[in-house]
Parts: structure tokens; sequence; C-alpha cells
């Protein structure tokens, strides 16, 4: 009897050396589309090369960042659509990066699954590549893991990471705060992609909807529509107004909500006077709240609620900066102002 490969010994195991490379070839145009000034060489090698232009920069400082998108995969592999979870994947990190200043160079993903599909892992990575040619990041090179025993059939999972240069002196830390300073916000695009633990609790394990039904206080769409919108990625516009304005503070509201992420951004003798019924809050938090019985507090510490974007100006640039946003066609709203306090979110309405 002749003696089998070890290709074939590893395949029965449950990893295809030939469906890896043929997810790298899938790769490699992807990654080229999103290609910037910088690139030296990207996908395909042991590591990607990026050379920044350092002459731009009097004293040049690399932030990165790393994230994933939860549980929102669970909403996808519920839906079987797989097409927007990679710009969630994207946004979660280039958005983290830039509200502390710093432009995006280029990203990384780590991708795990227990056998790799290719038709949803390229869905998945043309995801990716649409969020990085929305972040002006170049896809640099990634990661994609077999695992058979660790994720099932059909199970994923993704991680992302980005690099962005800015000059220390325009470090976005929240230093330049002062109070009567205004306190922007920028509509979020929905759940974006955190606090789906509980939406999937809600609406999918105890209320039974299904990825094709209408929602009811919006029909044109089905709940996959709504549940797995992407998450916005504000790099363009967070980048020029950055050069059009003197922004004291920049905030992306991810897990723990407007409570819990403003003050990441406060010095220590600073609150943020926030009232809650200054922007309209979306019905799909308002539905989620209903059904689920859920208090306004914990919502506002698990949701964004509506804003994505938190903005921090002086009281001078006020006029024109609400100019700027409306011209741009912005969903914004004036959330508040900076006190002096403790390094907290103080809502001055009762929810």
């Amino acid at each position: 009897m002749g003696e089998k490969s070890g290709e074939e010994h590893y395949e029965k195991a449950g990893v295809s050396i030939d469906r890896g490379n043929k997810w790298v070839d899938a790769i490699k145009p992807l990654a080229a589309s999103t290609n910037r000034k910088g690139v030296v060489s990207g996908v395909g090698g042991f590591a990607g090369l990026f050379r920044p232009d350092w002459k731009q920069y009097e004293d040049p400082i690399l932030l990165s960042g790393t994230d994933g998108v939860g549980t929102k995969l669970k909403v996808a592999e519920w839906a079987n659509r797989h097409d927007s979870i990679g710009i969630d994947l994207v946004a979660m990190c280039v958005n983290d990066i830039v509200v502390m200043g710093a432009e995006p160079l280029y990203f990384l993903d780590y991708y795990a699954s227990g056998r790799l599909d290719l038709s949803s892992g390229k869905a998945i990575l043309e995801g990716i590549a649409e969020g990085c040619r929305q972040a002006g990041a170049a896809l640099l090179g990634g990661e994609t893991a077999e695992m058979p025993g660790v994720y099932p059939p059909g199970g994923y999972d993704l991680a992302g990471f980005a690099v962005g240069i800015a000059d220390r002196k325009k470090i976005v830390d929240g230093k330049k705060l002062e109070p009567g300073h205004a306190v922007y916000g920028i509509a979020s695009t929905g759940v974006h992609s955190n606090g789906f633990s509980l939406v999937r609790k809600i609406l999918i394990e105890d209320g039974g909807i299904r990825p094709q039904d209408r929602v009811p206080f919006d029909p044109e769409k089905t709940w996959a529509d709504l549940l797995l919108a992407p998450t916005r990625i504000y790099v363009s516009l967070v980048l020029e107004l950055l050069r059009r304005f003197s922004v004291t503070g920049l905030v992306h509201v991810t897990g723990g909500g407007i409570t819990e992420n403003v003050p990441r951004i406060l010095p220590a003798t600073m609150s943020a006077r926030i009232n809650p019924r200054a922007w309209p809050r979306p019905a799909l938090f308002s539905d989620l709240q209903e059904r689920g019985a859920v208090t306004s507090r914990e919502m506002f510490r698990v949701f964004n609620m509506g804003i994505g974007l938190v903005i921090m100006i002086p009281p001078s640039e006020k006029e024109l900066f609400e100019k700027y946003l409306s011209e741009k066609g912005e969903s914004w709203y004036l959330l508040g102002e900076i006190i002096p306090g403790g390094g907290e979110v103080v809502y001055d309405r009762s929810f």
C-alpha cells in the first residue's frame, strides 16, 4: 500500500495548503487596490514594508491600534452576509488612531476559521480592502489561519491592526481642553460594532427575528440590512477638521458608549456636560430598549445611541465649525460643553 503524502494527511486533519494558496492569490489584487505612497512591498513576503515620508513631519510619532468586530461576526453568520464586516474591522482600528490626530498609513488583518471558505472569505477581504480605501490606508499584509477544532465549520474570527503617523505637537490628547469648549457629536451609521451580544439576545434569541424579515419601523430594510450596516470610517472628515479648526478633543464612541469613552480624553480636573436629548435617538435603539426592558443608563453605557464621533472645539470657532459641517452635509449635534469637574460625563437632563 502506497504511503500518503503529507499534504493529504494534513488535509484529512482539516487544513488544506492548496486552499491557503488560493486565498493568498485572491488577496493580492485586493491589497494592490489599496496601495498608497510609502508602500515598499506588501502581501506575499514575511513582512509588509512601508516607508513614511519623514520629511513632512517635524517630530513624527507612529500611533497604532488593534481591534476586532466582536459578536457582530455572529450576526454576519446568522444572515450569511459577509460583505461589510471587513469595513467594520478597518473602521474599529483606524477610527481609534485618527481621533488622536494620526493619518492612517497601513493596515494588517488576521483571519482565522475552522475551514477556509473562498466565497465568504473573499467577501470579507473585499470589505477590508474597501475599508482601507475609505481610510486612505494600504492593506499591507495579514495572516490567514485554518484551525479545525478551534472554530466550528463556518465559524471565523477577525482582528485588525492599523498604524498611523502624526507630528507630536499635533497629537490630540485632551491637554488643550478648557471649560467652555463646545462638545459636538457626529451621527453614527447604526450600532457600529459594539453591543452585539445584547442585540443578539434581544432580537435574535428572544425576539426570533429572521435576516429577511422587514424592520417594522423601517420597512424598506430587512433586519440583516439594518444590523449589518457597516461602521462609518471617520478618517477623511477628522483629518480635514484637524486642518481647518483648533480641535481640542476627539472621541471614537465604541464599547461603553458616550458615558465611558468621552472620559478617556478628559483631563482629571474637567468633565463633559452633555444633554442626552440634544440629538434624535435612532429608532433601532428605542426598539432595543423597549423589547429588552433595558434602562436608559445601561443603553448609554452599551451603545453609541446614534453618535459615533465626538468633537471638542473652542467656543470662538463654533459658528464656522457648524457652517462647515452643514455645508458638508454632516448630521451634527451640539451635545454640550466642557466644565470643571472630575473627568466624567455629566448628563444635565434626565434620560
